[in-house]
């Protein structure tokens, strides 16, 4: 009977080791099932074409031979692709800078700025945090057409930032909040004036949720073809509709369109990896208050 109690304690701790390999295993297991498209795309972009047409891209673990780089050299002679990249580039950029740039002001100026109606002015940038972006691509179309940026890189800019602006103040907002009202009255005291004390003290304090910003509006707008499709210059679209036009007037250029998909695919990836512990501290930070 002595010995009862040390035999539960450590049939415990086996159940519990057991379990916490059982979830492991069962978190690689959902991990690989989330990557395999990815990387059916990968291996796809490494194959002959007609390869690619005789069998799956599985087969390449059984003969490796197949595997070959010259698709990929056959994006570098794409005129069309490559200038789509760049295109893809100068719009998602911009569009992540500024969002973040005036996101961050404004959600300064509602978390710690005194003027009028501020709790009302926010009220209405939680309110067009539902307006859906179908609902602007008629109105904004004849507006860009009136001043002359339809179908130009700035009107697809100006679209992506005026529709990020409401979840960056909100997100931004709820995040500088937090921060303790003691450490800006320090800084004040020290002289600090509202520039210098964004700058120099809530800036720092808001990478985190400055980070998670980034990540939602840079995968937003690389991933976007709607507003691609409607606002964009037709000679040089963005990636997303660069390959949709691909597919419509060459349909079996396989050789082409999948090491195109995936750069377009790798690189939103690349970011979202490389900023994930800064995306997930950002959003629950600044998801209360």
């Amino acid at each position: 009977m002595s010995g009862a109690p040390g035999t539960t304690k450590l049939g415990a701790r086996l159940a519990a080791r057991a379990g916490g390999g059982a979830l492991r295993v069962f978190l690689v297991l959902v991990a690989l099932f989330w990557l395999m498209p990815t990387i059916g795309l990968l291996l796809s972009s490494l194959r002959d074409p007609t390869d690619i047409n005789a069998s799956g891209w599985w087969t390449v673990f059984t003969a490796p031979a197949e595997l070959t780089t010259a698709n990929y050299a056959s994006i570098l002679d794409n005129d069309t692709l490559t200038r789509s990249l760049l295109s893809t580039v100068l719009i998602t950029v911009p569009a992540t800078v500024l969002v973040i740039v005036i996101g961050s002001l404004a959600g300064y100026a509602f978390a710690w700025m005194d003027f009028p109606g501020r709790d009302w002015w926010f009220l209405v940038v939680v309110g067009l945090l539902v307006v859906p972006v179908q609902v602007a691509l008629v109105p904004v179309s004849k507006l860009f057409g009136a001043v002359g940026v339809f179908e130009t890189t700035l009107g697809v800019v100006l679209f992506h930032v005026a529709f990020g602006l409401p979840f960056a103040i909100f997100l931004l907002r709820n995040f500088f909040a937090e921060i303790p009202r003691e450490l800006l009255e320090a800084a004040r005291l020290d002289g600090a004036g509202e520039i210098r004390l964004f700058t120099r003290v809530v800036m720092p304090l808001g990478g985190p949720a400055i980070a998670s910003l980034g990540i939602f509006q840079f995968l937003w707008v690389w991933n976007d073809m709607l507003v691609a499709l409607i606002f964009a210059d037709s000679e040089s679209p963005p990636i997303t509709v660069a390959l949709q036009q691909q597919v419509r007037q060459f349909g079996n250029n396989i050789d082409v369109l999948a090491p195109g998909a995936f750069v377009s695919m790798v690189i939103p990836l690349a970011v979202f990896f490389a900023f994930q512990r800064q995306f997930v501290s950002g959003v629950m930070a600044g998801a209360v208050k």
